[in-house]
């Protein structure tokens, strides 16, 4: 099975740079997707004329096009669930179970965690989310569960290139990064990192300016992190870096999930 996961930066400016069909080329059984910022009506038109046109969707939309987050799967989703109490309507959260042909239901967490600024009540408010889906995924960690999705958090050094220069800001702040922690000592894995050990990166997210994506001086905030039962599965996560700048389709590279 695969499943890929990206923050699309806009669904429709997706599929203009091409971001469908670098998708169809991998040939996946579910998206996750992130930030797709439209109404479902403009979501199913860009669908419209791809291969996932007809596949099953859980949208959770955002407010006055932004956020938004969707699950899209070949086979049917047996159950869904939109939002979390500290994040209603705002298009953060939803929750897919997708039945896997031969193997037990796979539910699927797709989050957007907004940036956060150090010191503001946002910033507050993205500690509350993350608690949220601490709380959330505690529920859910006997189950088979996959949470994917930009978590706009560094959880150490090796997942930022310049994280000196980021001491003190969100994204790379130890309060973020102890739920993160919080999550691992309860038995959640992070695919990614497992995959990759103890290395600088590989990274999922570069500023469009100056640059950041030749020097690679990115951020790793970009995630599937599997529940206990699904982590003992054997699984392989790679990076879909694009080659060059021009052949970007997202400041976010999407992270591809096979399961064996």
């Amino acid at each position: 099975m695969l499943l890929i996961t990206a923050n699309v930066n806009g669904i429709r400016a997706a599929a203009r740079r091409g971001g469908f069909a670098w998708l169809a080329a991998q040939e996946p059984d579910v998206l996750s997707l992130q930030e797709v910022r439209a109404t479902r009506d403009q979501l199913e038109s860009a669908l419209a004329g791809t291969p996932f046109a007809d596949w099953h969707l859980a949208y959770a939309e955002g407010v006055s096009g932004r956020a938004g987050v969707a699950v899209l799967s070949r086979a049917p989703i047996a159950r869904t669930a939109v939002d979390l109490p500290v994040a209603q309507g705002q298009g953060r959260w939803i929750e897919a179970e997708v039945q896997v042909p031969g193997g037990p239901a796979l539910t699927v967490l797709s989050a957007y965690v907004h940036t956060g600024e150090a010191g503001t009540p946002v910033q507050e408010e993205k500690f509350a989310l993350l608690d949220a889906i601490g709380g959330r995924l505690e529920e859910l960690r006997d189950q088979h569960v996959v949470l994917t999705g930009d978590l706009n958090v560094c959880h150490t050094s090796r997942d930022l290139k310049n994280w000196k220069g980021n001491r003190g800001k969100a994204g790379f702040l130890p309060e973020e990064q102890e739920r993160l922690t919080g999550w691992a000592e309860r038995g959640w894995v992070d695919l990614g990192r497992r995959q990759a050990g103890d290395v600088d990166g590989p990274y999922t997210w570069w500023s469009w300016r100056g640059k950041a994506f030749d020097n690679d001086a990115g951020w790793r905030i970009d995630y599937a992190i599997a529940s206990p039962p699904l982590a003992e599965r054997p699984v392989e996560v790679a990076v879909g870096r694009a080659p060059t700048y021009a052949e970007r389709w997202s400041d976010h590279a999407p992270l591809v999930v096979r399961w064996s």
